[in-house]
């Protein structure tokens, strides 16, 4: 606990966690909440992809402005606004004052997009591919966790409960941050203006929008599953909030081994056959979904639970992608993160929303699993397309 020296892993998985926690602990209470304020469902679950949206843009934001003024104050700034948001949310009157403040919800992201870079400023490629599958591993039990928890808080008062605990734990990582957090990036002298002018030597690379499609395609079917899993195991599958809380964390249990399997084989394999990998056992997953459903077999046990396989997918796709997204231009790390960041997050909330609207009761569960299905496979195009341009930049030096 050294504010003088680079933060303990804990310490970024508790960043990435509340991220995470932020997404979807809330999301068993959606139907109660929507009559709470006296609105639809429809118009309550844009509580996702508006979230998402904001969050892609300000991730564009935080990669430059980390790199010009450094990790360390631009964390505490966002854990302050964040904690000013869910008070926000916590006392909204009307369903637009509280849409207005879990959008801005959105600054959390800052934790989230910076946890990575920091992991970047202190190891190589491979290397941090390796810690970022241990710090995600652990942010895995999050998501695993918290929409049970959710649920559980449902059941016994309301979802003002569930906001008050993302108050208090932002309260209490943000105080771990103030002890344990030291400087990762010597901050820079050039303008925030000219980080900016930066980002088309990214945009120019090749391999970072191989890298950036591939993480973006692969977690667009997890990013569809929040849109529309809660529909689905409510509507379609008719489970109570504790039930469905308990069932939508399956895609955690193989996000968490995905991870595991990153932190201990990136340095052996290198991230873009992991990559492959995952995008792989993603389409997998919806694969065998949708077959199932087709054969008339489809019940909530075995849709949750070849969601573990999207989850796998994505424990291997995301920290591998992103370690390689950071290593194209590693001056630009920071800017990479959230700028890769904000493509996954932007199409993510895209799908949420296409989610959200294709599913209807008479519709079931197939326009989840077929979107699910065509972006995972998008994901393996993708990283075919880094691992061939890796060869012929290898043939050509």
């Amino acid at each position: 606990m050294d504010r003088g020296t680079p933060p303990t892993v804990l310490t970024l998985i508790l960043l990435s966690g509340l991220s995470a926690l932020v997404m979807n602990i809330f999301l068993p209470s959606l139907p109660h909440m929507a009559e709470y304020f006296g609105t639809s469902y429809a118009t309550m679950q844009l509580t996702v992809p508006l979230y998402l949206l904001c969050s892609a843009v300000i991730q564009l934001f935080i990669g430059p402005i980390s790199d010009n003024l450094g990790r360390r104050p631009v964390i505490i700034g966002g854990l302050v606004l964040f904690m000013l948001a869910t008070l926000g949310c916590i006392f909204a009157p009307n369903t637009a004052v509280f849409l207005g403040f879990r959008i801005a919800q959105a600054v959390i992201a800052t934790a989230m997009v910076l946890s990575r870079a920091v992991l970047r400023d202190l190891y190589t490629q491979d290397q941090a591919a390796s810690k970022l599958g241990y710090v995600t591993m652990g942010m895995a039990l999050v998501p695993m966790i918290a929409p049970a928890v959710g649920g559980a808080i449902e059941q016994v008062a309301d979802w003002h409960v569930t906001f008050w605990l993302m108050f208090v734990i932002a309260g209490a990582v943000l105080v771990l941050v103030l002890w344990d957090m030291g400087e990762t990036a010597k901050p820079s002298n050039i303008s925030i203006l000219k980080q900016f002018r930066e980002y088309p030597e990214l945009l120019r690379a090749r391999r970072f929008w191989g890298y950036a499609l591939a993480a973006s395609f692969c977690s667009g079917a997890f990013f569809a599953y929040l849109g529309g899993a809660p529909f689905v195991g409510t509507i379609v599958f008719g489970l109570d909030p504790f039930w469905l809380g308990l069932y939508f964390g399956a895609p955690a249990i193989g996000y968490f081994c995905g991870n595991w399997i990153t932190g201990l084989f990136a340095t052996r394999f290198g991230v873009d056959m992991l990559v492959l990998c995952g995008c792989i056992a993603a389409t997998l997953g919806s694969t065998l979904s949708l077959c199932i459903l087709l054969m008339g077999l489809g019940t909530a046990e075995t849709f949750f639970g070849m969601m573990t396989l999207v989850g796998l997918g994505n424990g291997l796709c995301i920290p591998n992608a992103t370690a390689g997204m950071l290593s194209v231009r590693p001056h630009l790390a920071g800017t990479a993160s959230g700028l890769g960041g904000a493509i996954m997050i932007g199409g993510g909330s895209a799908l949420a929303v296409l989610a959200g609207q294709l599913l209807t009761p008479e519709s079931g569960a197939y326009p989840l699993v077929l979107i699910m299905l065509a972006t995972s496979f998008c994901g393996i195009i993708s990283i075919l397309f880094v691992i061939r341009r890796a060869r012929i930049l290898a043939l050509q030096s």
